[in-house]
């Protein structure tokens, strides 16, 4: 099954968990065995996996990606917006979970995210089970 999620995202650099929201498609189809993949069909944002328990990480993980590639920096792009560009080549467009007795197999303190770089704006991630229902 295909299903395109909408996200609103409300500042230029944020992290938005939406492990629910890709969990929650898993029990409406009751999809039970195989894979979903959620991607991201934008080119100033993108899609990572890492902790869900502590909220600093994420605050963490966007102070030293804005580090490493800063916002002005002498780019050449007149949109005036490839660090965003830059950020969303380094964490990725795309996530691939396994789906084991219709629960995603991600670890305990794994969480899905939704990253994005040229905010605030709406957006969209496209989720697609791949499997057995």
């Amino acid at each position: 099954m295909f299903h395109t999620l909408p996200i609103r995202t409300n500042r230029q650099t944020e992290f938005i968990d939406i492990t629910r929201q890709v969990a929650a498609r898993l029990t409406e189809e009751s999809f039970q065995e195989g894979m979903v993949l959620v991607y991201c069909p934008h080119t100033t944002a993108g899609l990572t996996i890492n902790e869900n328990a502590d909220p600093d990480v994420q605050r963490d993980m966007l102070r030293e990606l804005n580090k490493i590639v800063p916002f002005e920096d002498g780019y050449a792009h007149g949109e005036g917006n490839s660090a965003a560009h830059i950020k969303a080549t380094l964490t990725g467009l795309s996530v691939t979970i396994p789906v084991q007795n219709g629960r995603m197999a991600l670890g305990t303190w794994q969480g899905i995210y939704f990253c994005e770089y040229d905010g605030p704006r709406s957006r969209k991630v496209h989720i697609q089970t791949i499997g057995a229902h």
